[in-house]
C-alpha cells in the first residue's frame, strides 16, 4: 500500500494486542457476543467505566505528543470555506464540530443532505475549500465518495478515522486518527469527543475574527432571549 497524503500520527489509545482485538470485532452484533454476555450489571458497568477512564487518559496523553490535531486546526483556519460530513452515528460528531466551529469561525457549513446536499457542495469546489470527513468504522460507503470526489476536485480533505488503512487514510490531506476501542457493544465516543473538543478550540484560538464573532454573538443572544441565563 503506498503511503497516504495524510500524516501517520495517532491518538491511540491500550496496547497493540487490545486494539487488534477491539478491531476483529467489526460489527456490534460481534462486540456484543464477546463482552455482553452473561456479566452482572455491576461488573459490566466497572469494566465500562475502567476502560473509558483508560481511553481518554491515554488519548490526551497522546495529543500531547502529536502534531496532526494543531495541523488540522491550522488547515481549517486557512481554509476559505469549511464543509463538515458523517454519516450515521458519524452525523452527530460532524454536528458537534460544525456547532463548534461555527461560532468563532465564517463559512461553514455542516453537509446533513437536505438544506446542504452533498451534490450541492461537490458540484462547486474550490482550491480554497476544505472538508472534515467522519469516517470511523464500518465506513459509510456515502461519506467515503463525497470525500473521495471532494479530494479529486481540488478540495483539501481532514479525515478523523480510526485505523490508518481505513478508506479515508490515502486520500486526506490530514488524517487525525482516533482510537474507539470500548468494553461495550458500540466504539466509544469519548475519545472522538476529546479530539473534537482540542481540534474547535486550537482552531477558534487561532481564527482571526474569533473573539468580535463570539461577542456578537453574545449580544445577539442577550437581545433575542435565547438562554434562560445570559
Amino acid at each position: 500500500m503506498s503511503e497516504p497524503r495524510s500524516q501517520r500520527a495517532r491518538v491511540t489509545t491500550g496496547a497493540e494486542d487490545q486494539r487488534a482485538r477491539n478491531r476483529d470485532l467489526a460489527s456490534p452484533h460481534l462486540r456484543y457476543d464477546a463482552r455482553l454476555q452473561r456479566r452482572s450489571s455491576s461488573m459490566l458497568q466497572q469494566r465500562v467505566v475502567e476502560q473509558e477512564r483508560a481511553s481518554i487518559a491515554e488519548a490526551l496523553d497522546l495529543i500531547l505528543a502529536d502534531d496532526s490535531i494543531a495541523q488540522a486546526a491550522a488547515r481549517i483556519v486557512a481554509a476559505r470555506r469549511r464543509f463538515i460530513v458523517g454519516s450515521s452515528k458519524s452525523f452527530s460528531y460532524a454536528s458537534l464540530l460544525a456547532f463548534d466551529l461555527s461560532a468563532a469561525l465564517s463559512h461553514v457549513t455542516l453537509i446533513d443532505g437536505t438544506v446542504v446536499r452533498s451534490i450541492d457542495v461537490l458540484s462547486d469546489v474550490r482550491s480554497s475549500d476544505l472538508m472534515v470527513a467522519f469516517s470511523l468504522r464500518r465506513y459509510r460507503r456515502d461519506t467515503v465518495e463525497i470525500a473521495r470526489r471532494f479530494s479529486e476536485a481540488g478540495g483539501e480533505l481532514v479525515a478523523i478515522t480510526d485505523f490508518d488503512d481505513a478508506p479515508l487514510a490515502d486520500i486526506a490531506d490530514q488524517s487525525i486518527y482516533v482510537a474507539t476501542g470500548s468494553a461495550s457493544y458500540v466504539d466509544s465516543p469519548t475519545v472522538v469527543a476529546a479530539v473534537l473538543y482540542v481540534l474547535a478550540t486550537l482552531t477558534t484560538a487561532s481564527a482571526k475574527g474569533a473573539r468580535r464573532r463570539l461577542g456578537e454573538r453574545d449580544r445577539l443572544n442577550t437581545e433575542l432571549g435565547l438562554y434562560v441565563v445570559d
